[in-house]
Parts: C-alpha cells; structure tokens; sequence
C-alpha cells in the first residue's frame, strides 16, 4: 500500500513519523513524506517520496524561535500567526501528497488533514505524541500559561472539566479563518482542529508510553495507546561525533545538557550556566549545545561540548540528563532509565516535565531560576537520591516492553486491510 505520513514541527514532530515510516517500508508498504521544506535533506537520505509541507519555517530564525517558545504566548503565536493563517497552503499541499495514496496518517498540528480527507475520502489515521493532546479531566494537564495548576490535581474532573471548557471557548475563538477556509471547501465549519474533530473515526494512535500517561474515560474513541516510537536521526544525518564515544566509555558517567531541537533555539545562557554547574559539582559533562549555536564558554577536558549527537547512544551513557522536556527527549531519557532535570518552556513540556516528577524519575526548575547555582543544588539532590534511578530503571523496562513503533504498525496494517 502506498502510506503518506505528513507532519509539521520540529524534529519531535517528525521523528517519530520517521520510526513509522521505516517500520512500514520494512512490512513492503510505499511511503510518502510530508513535511518541512528544510527536512528534504533528511527525507531524501532515508529514501523515502518527499513532499514539502507549506507553510515555510526558517529554522534559522531566533526570534520566531523565541517567540513560540514563550510560555505565556507560544501556542498562541504559533496556531494564529503560523498555522491558521496558512491552512490553505497547507491543504494544497498535503492534496498533492496524497494523490494515488491509500491512507493518511497525520501528526497532531497538520490541520489540513481533516478536510483533505473529508474531500478526497483517503483513509485516515491521526496521532498524538504526549498525554497534554488530550486535555483530560481525569488526568489533567498543566497548561504552560498555569502551571500552577500542577499543585491542584486534587481538585478532580468536575473542577478540571470546566477550566478546560473555558479554555476551549477561548481558544475557539482564534480559529474563524479555518471556519471560513472549510465554508469556502463545501464543508462544514462547525469543526475544531484542536479538540474534539482532530481525531480520526478510524483510528487514533496515542504514541506515548503508559509510564506517562494511562487511557482515560474522556479519550477519544477508538485511540489505542502504542508507547513511543523511537527514532534519532541514526539513519541520515544524525551521527555520532568524533571523540564522544570514548569519553563516554572511559571514566565516571557523565551529566548530560540538551535542549532538544526547538528550545534549543531559545537558550539564552543555559548552556554556559551549566558548564559552570558541572565544575562547581567536580563532574563530567556532556553540553549538546545545537547546530545553529555556538560552544559555549568554559568546555574542556571533563566537559565536552557537540552541535548534536544521537540520543539513543548518549543517554543511555549519562548519571542524569538535563533538558527541556519536549516529549522526544522526555522519551529517551525515560527509555534510557536515567534522571531527568527538566526546565520546560511552553506547549506540552511543562506538563511532560510534572508528569516525570509524579512517578519520581526527576526533578523540575523553572527557567527563570535556572543558572548555575539553582542547577547545582538540583542535581546534588538528584544524584544523591538513588530514588530517582531506582524509579528511572523501572519506568525503562516498561517503555522498552511496549515496542511502541510495532505495536502502532501492527494498528496500521489492521486498518490498511478494512475495506
């Protein structure tokens, strides 16, 4: 069968669509890519069909960067200047991707794809990659703009249920120009790309680990929960630097200092207040600074920086990682059996970020105390509690048991065989 997997975002995003992709060329299928323009590169390493995915996002860009990371006003910035305003491109695009396909699969913020397969009548599966998709009243998120309300749980699904009704009339309201663009196609615009009409009738893969979140009563249905689908880049672009396997292997295990692929982008002095961490603490260290920023001040013999490596050979490696809490890098982390010290900037990752603090596997700093100080006294409290390992080793065997990327090909295939 010929599969299109469409995705925008991040390498988040689009990774775990990759670790789908190549599951199922591996079972014979034919598969379609689409996705960001500046993802060609990677798509055509792998071998797979490419499609660019409008509208255009310069990675280089600091300041958009910046702007959609902030917790108060990133989602914000990002569905009503970036997404909405371009939902028509986005529609021709993934139109084209399409022709002669058998089935969809989309990722969370693709909102074209409900009406492209409302009006081409593809078979169509959505997807989610962390349990904030949801906003479930029984298992209640918190939201960048209150997190706050990780003190609050205790409050229950009555409580829960109408902050999140409020918080779905206010954001309803920012989407009159996707209402009008399905006016405009014939369809109906009583239709949220966000809530309850982004889910397939088909089928909804909820692509996260139980460890993180469990099915709720207010799920959509049918969503089967798969665990995460693990892939880092190993296969194109993505390889291990010169150097960094043997100081990993020779010597005590070091502290890890990442931000992911988006946050990275916003990192203002993290990754020199963390050198200075690492010293003040007498460790090793690891600082994958990015691609489009520059070492830091104060590397040396104990502490190495790089521009990127796979973190399915680092983690592993590491006393504990410190990062953003973007659900990728929450995933391997988690599948590492390592703690986690999270400093989460908006979208899902604080939510990641309490989750990982529930089940004791890490610890949380916010961003404005973040510095080298507040980081030192986090992480001796990390590593001296063997805790947090302790629950990390444990919460590992079950990521690793749910073969996430099987389990939601297995799904897949089920569907591709319905008639």
């Amino acid at each position: 069968m010929k599969i299109v997997l469409a995705a925008f975002g991040s390498l988040g995003d689009l990774h775990p669509m990759l670790a789908l992709a190549i599951e199922l060329r591996k079972r014979g299928h034919e598969i379609v890519i689409n996705t960001l323009e500046v993802y060609r590169e990677k798509i055509d390493t792998l071998g797979f069909e490419f499609h660019p995915m409008r509208p255009v996002v310069n990675p280089e860009d600091k300041q958009l960067a910046r702007e959609i990371m902030d917790a108060k006003t990133g989602t914000e910035k990002l569905l009503k200047e970036i997404l909405i305003p371009n939902i028509r491109p986005m529609y021709e695009d993934l139109t084209k991707a399409v022709r002669g396909a058998d089935l969809l699969i989309s990722g969370e913020v693709v909102f074209a794809a409900a009406s492209v397969a409302e009006k081409t009548r593809i078979k169509w599966i959505t997807t989610s990659l962390a349990p904030a998709s949801f906003m479930s009243a029984h298992d209640p998120i918190v939201p960048p703009t209150a997190q706050w309300l990780r003190h609050f749980r205790f409050l229950g699904t009555t409580f829960h249920g109408a902050l999140f009704s409020v918080i779905r009339r206010m954001v309803e309201s920012w989407f009159e120009p996707y209402r009008k663009f399905r006016r405009e196609l014939g369809l109906s615009e009583n239709h949220s790309p966000i809530f309850g009409d982004k889910y397939s009738d088909l089928l909804h893969l909820a692509m996260f680990s139980k460890v993180l979140g469990k099915p709720q009563s207010d799920w959509h249905s049918p969503t089967l929960q798969t665990g995460f689908c693990f892939y880092d880049g190993q296969s194109d672009l993505g390889k291990i630097p010169e150097g960094l396997s043997e100081f990993l292997e020779n010597g005590e295990p070091p502290i890890v200092f990442t931000l992911g692929s988006a946050a990275v982008m916003d990192a203002k002095d993290f990754f020199e207040e963390s050198v200075e961490a690492a010293k003040i603490l007498n460790r090793r260290a690891v600082i994958l600074y990015g691609v489009f920023n520059q070492p830091p001040k104060g590397l040396g013999e104990n502490v190495l920086g790089f521009d990127y490596a796979p973190y399915s050979l680092v983690f592993p490696k590491a006393a504990c990682v410190v990062h953003q809490g973007g659900v990728g890098t929450t995933a391997q982390v988690l599948r590492a059996g390592v703690p986690h010290l999270i400093m989460p900037f908006s979208h899902d990752q604080p939510d990641n970020a309490a989750r990982c603090e529930r089940i004791g596997v890490g610890r949380t700093i916010s961003r404005e105390k973040y510095n080298a100080e507040t980081a030192t006294k986090e992480l001796r409290e990390l590593l001296s509690d063997l805790s947090y390992k302790a629950s990390a080793v444990e919460a590992s065997k079950i990521v690793i048991a749910e073969h996430g990327t099987q389990a939601a090909c297995d799904a897949i295939e089920d569907i591709l065989q319905k008639r």
